[in-house]
């Protein structure tokens, strides 16, 4: 045997069958693009702001390590997401770390994640290597609602160590019927999770609702608020659930230039706020402008993006041609049987929006 043939014998042997089976999340390059794949918030910072920033960099010492806790940044954040007294929070290198860690906390062969689908697909993919079942209820067709039905059968038959419930949800930017969701969480027989990720763009929360109910986790990010860079997310929740997942955190997992720079922008936080309402209002007109061509079905949003289906066949055409235009979004056709045909923008500036609806045309024109 060659070595390549060994080397790949040894793999097959040691690495999990469900590790082997997976495919790692894919992230396109987008130098040089009008980007709007990835739901970030298009508005740098004002120059001055930037100074102050810089500064406050300054007086990083970065032969130390980070505070452990994170104590400045967790209490501005709760100052800012309006967490209720009794709550604690748990900081994670993104919110794909904190899905982690609950994983890592709650997971084994015999317990089952539960979620709506289409939805966020580190849900599946992160079920699948904490060694948990991963089971989709359907959304509604049409309008992708929430089936409180088939989600509360489902419940009764896997009886799911952990739900999550993306509120808007991703991939398809619709906020889920409140009714439909309480009806989840007292229905569930372990944690429900509702991932708030868009948050600034939807106007509705459930984090007051953590005081009255003990098996409820409500999970947010300061990406979408303009800070995706920072690659921070918290976990709001009952203390003594926080308590067991504490213990699957790495030490120092939020490092010293996260920790100063997020603590700085939360302290500035009406600009991020000012950058929200700007991109609502242009939301509302990507999705007039969207809806105006009568070839495209289009859902609203209550995110910072639109997912849009283009005619049979044709999306996969259409993402080239913008991408030849300089122009990238997401194509999800492909990724979910609801999702056939289907493309998503990211809500940018009104010049992007604009060079993406110029190029949307050309490509339509073309196919």
């Amino acid at each position: 045997m060659t070595r390549t043939d060994d080397r790949e014998a040894l793999i097959r042997r040691l690495v999990r069958p469900a590790v082997q089976a997976m495919q790692a999340y894919h992230v396109p390059p987008a130098s040089g693009m009008v980007k709007l794949d990835a739901m970030e918030n298009p508005y740098p910072w004002p120059g001055e702001l930037r100074e102050a920033w810089l500064q406050c960099l300054g007086d990083v010492h970065a032969n130390r390590y980070p505070d452990p806790t994170a104590g400045a940044v967790k209490e501005r954040l709760r100052r800012e997401a309006d967490v209720p007294d009794g709550a604690e929070l748990l900081l994670g290198n993104g919110s794909d770390e904190l899905i982690q860690l609950l994983g890592l906390a709650l997971g084994g062969a015999d317990r089952t994640v539960l979620a709506p689908g289409p939805g966020f697909v580190m849900y599946r993919l992160i079920a699948g290597f904490t060694g948990m079942a991963f089971h989709e209820v359907p959304l509604r067709d049409g309008d992708f609602a929430l089936d409180e039905g088939a989600v509360l059968a489902a419940i009764a038959q896997h009886e799911p160590a952990l739900i999550y419930l993306a509120y808007p949800n991703n991939p398809t930017g619709n906020a889920f019927d409140d009714a439909a969701v309480r009806a989840v969480i007292e229905a569930a027989p372990g944690l429900v999770v509702v991932d708030e990720a868009y948050a600034p763009f939807c106007g509705r929360t459930w984090m007051a609702a953590l005081a009255d109910y003990d098996h409820l986790l409500v999970m947010r990010t300061v990406s979408k608020m303009g800070l995706a860079g920072l690659r921070l997310g918290y976990l709001a929740g009952h203390p003594d659930w926080l308590e067991q997942f504490e213990k699957c955190r790495l030490p120092y997992n939020i490092n010293v230039l996260t920790q100063v720079s997020a603590a700085f922008a939360l302290d500035h936080a009406d600009l991020l706020h000012r950058q929200t309402e700007a991109l609502r209002a242009e939301r509302g007109r990507l999705f007039d402008a969207l809806i105006a061509r009568s070839r495209l079905t289009v859902w609203p949003s209550d995110a910072n993006f639109i997912t849009f289906r283009t005619p049979a066949g044709r999306a996969r055409s259409i993402h080239a041609s913008l991408r030849e235009q300089g122009v990238l979004i997401k194509c999800l056709d492909g990724s979910h049987p609801m999702l056939g045909d289907c493309l998503r923008v990211t809500v940018g500036t009104p010049d992007e929006n604009t060079r993406f609806l110029d190029a949307l045309d050309n490509a339509l024109a073309s196919v």
